[in-house]
């Protein structure tokens, strides 16, 4: 079997010290390999977000290690886990967090200038991402003139700008009507059949069945990881 891309090993989560002390994770472990679209599921409290924000290097463990291609991350430098975040990983979340003052265009090309490229190649990299997401006429927009499934497309459009190795998003559809929501997890469904490897959160069981890996936790415990839809053939 190959090395899995990103790996959670005996991660713990706690806040607080003493007597008002908790813990949001209990050492739990985490294979993900290239190519899976992950599902983490479970009621409200069950530590899923957390889990979610440890592995895209945004939190720190209070002990555990998280591993992206290998590389031990929880003993790096701040800034080298912001680089590396920057360079391999890309978020998407409920809210889609995007600059009021931007347009479209330039929300895409904020994370592609802090990588250090030249302007005109940021341009041409955001211009291919809104595209894909059926977004070209709308660049020029800024977020207030989008509706709220436009919003969340250019936020995706952000995160698969800098083209990262692994996708994590926290209930990207849970702040959407029904309709949104179906077209949104449809994108994710299509990036995922082209091979981006995909760690979401969700409460909605539906959308979790049609992934390939369903992860359940509960009190700060994975207790069921199943394999749900086969993967579709990468598209050409």
């Amino acid at each position: 079997m190959s090395s899995p891309l990103l790996e959670a090993r005996a991660l713990v989560r706690g806040l607080g010290s003493g007597a008002g002390a908790t813990t949001i994770l209990h050492g739990v472990d985490l294979q993900v390999f290239r190519g899976d679209f992950v599902a983490l599921t479970g009621v409200s409290g069950s530590g899923k977000s957390t889990l979610l924000y440890l592995l895209g290097v945004l939190d720190r463990p209070t002990s555990g290690d998280v591993f992206l291609d290998g590389l031990a991350t929880s003993e790096l430098e701040d800034d080298a886990r912001a680089e590396l975040r920057n360079r391999k990983l890309g978020f998407v979340f409920q809210f889609h967090f995007l600059l009021p003052e931007f347009s479209a265009e330039e929300n895409v090309m904020v994370p592609l200038l802090r990588q250090g490229l030249p302007e005109s190649k940021c341009r041409a990299r955001a211009h291919d991402a809104l595209s894909r997401l059926g977004l070209s006429e709308k660049a020029r927009r800024k977020p207030n003139e989008l509706s709220g499934g436009e919003q969340q497309r250019v936020s995706i459009a952000r995160a698969l700008g800098t083209r990262p190795e692994v996708l994590l998003a926290d209930e990207p559809t849970g702040n959407l009507d029904s309709r949104n929501a179906e077209n949104v997890f449809r994108i994710f469904e299509q990036i995922a059949a082209q091979g981006l490897t995909i760690v979401m959160v969700t409460h909605d069981a539906g959308l979790a069945q049609r992934t390939n890996r369903r992860v359940e936790l509960s009190d700060g415990r994975i207790i069921a990881d199943q394999h749900g839809v086969p993967r579709p053939a990468a598209l050409s």
